[in-house]
């Protein structure tokens, strides 16, 4: 499976992809790194590592349809079958979707539905929870509202800070999102429309959270 993987910072989920194909891990190549930040270091990951990167910003576009449609050109130039959004700052339209229906997945930092949206170690931190940590989520038109992949928990420790809570996090999400990634590219995954709200089936199981198929 060709997959392409948008980012707009330091790219450590797109290393993590990266480090499970050269492994073996996955049967999934990384065909295309695409950030809207020139700056980005997850381009100086794509080149480390011979992956074709484009920037594309959203400075250039008076529309974020419009922007989503030059990403779209350059997914199907490239022959891109899975989109994974990794740190990538945008909130995406109707445009990318319906080029890759259910096939536009998300990395988010929390146990959603809770702690959509931006600084969500923040705020599980703040909010005093015992467990938070990562999803993995199919995007739709909200903010974090798609499909729920798969999760995985941490917990909060004692002696946490908000800093040393986001750092355990990020380990999950660098073993969590390969992993699904992996699913999809072995045809694991169906979306199952039977009881009027769309929800992820992995191996014929209901996926909430948790485990192998």
């Amino acid at each position: 499976m060709r997959i392409a993987v948008l980012v707009s910072g330091s790219g450590t989920n797109l290393q993590a992809i990266l480090d499970a194909a050269r492994a073996g891990c996955l049967e999934a190549e990384v065909a295309l790194v695409v950030s809207n930040k020139a700056n980005a270091m997850a381009l100086t990951r794509a080149h480390e590592a011979h992956v074709p990167s484009l920037v594309v910003s959203h400075k250039d576009y008076a529309t974020r349809e419009a922007y989503d449609a030059a990403l779209v050109s350059a997914l199907r130039e490239h022959g891109v079958e899975l989109v994974v959004l990794a740190g990538f700052m945008r909130i995406v339209t109707p445009v990318l979707l319906a080029a890759f229906p259910n096939r536009v997945l998300n990395i988010h930092p929390s146990l959603l539905p809770a702690f959509p949206g931006l600084d969500a170690q923040r705020q599980a931190f703040e909010a005093g929870v015992a467990v938070t940590g990562c999803t993995v989520h199919l995007v739709d038109g909200g903010m974090d509202t798609g499909p729920i992949v798969a999760q995985t928990a941490v917990v909060v420790r004692g002696d946490d800070d908000e800093a040393t809570l986001r750092a355990r996090i990020l380990v999950e999400e660098h073993r969590l999102l390969p992993r699904v990634i992996q699913w999809f590219a072995r045809g694991l995954v169906t979306i199952d429309h039977g009881r009027g709200v769309p929800r992820v089936v992995v191996a014929g199981q209901a996926r909430g959270s948790f485990g192998e198929p």
